[in-house]
């Protein structure tokens, strides 16, 4: 799978779990290579903005993204995930 199609699966996954009104994927991996225990897998930082993520702490919105890409990570599709996930009432 090229990094462009991850990229697509990734968005398309969290567009249909999520509904965000914003999303933005960065792919990091140049920033990794070489790394240990990089296998190969992508890098991202995944900025969102979602009403699922209302009156959420963070770590249960990191929970809802997690769980939504857990195939993606447990293929090995993604190394890594940053995840900046922001609900509407909290953007200026």
């Amino acid at each position: 799978m090229t990094t462009i199609d991850r990229e697509a699966r990734l968005r398309a996954i969290l567009e249909a779990e999520l509904a965000p009104a914003a999303l933005e994927i960065i792919d990091d991996s140049h920033l990794h290579a070489g790394h240990a225990g990089n296998t190969g897998g992508s890098h991202y930082t995944v900025k969102i903005v979602s009403s699922r993520f209302e009156g959420l702490k963070l770590v249960m919105r990191h929970r809802l993204v997690y769980d939504a890409v857990h195939d993606m990570i447990n293929k090995a599709e993604i190394h890594a995930l940053a995840i900046h996930a922001v609900a509407p009432s909290e953007l200026p």
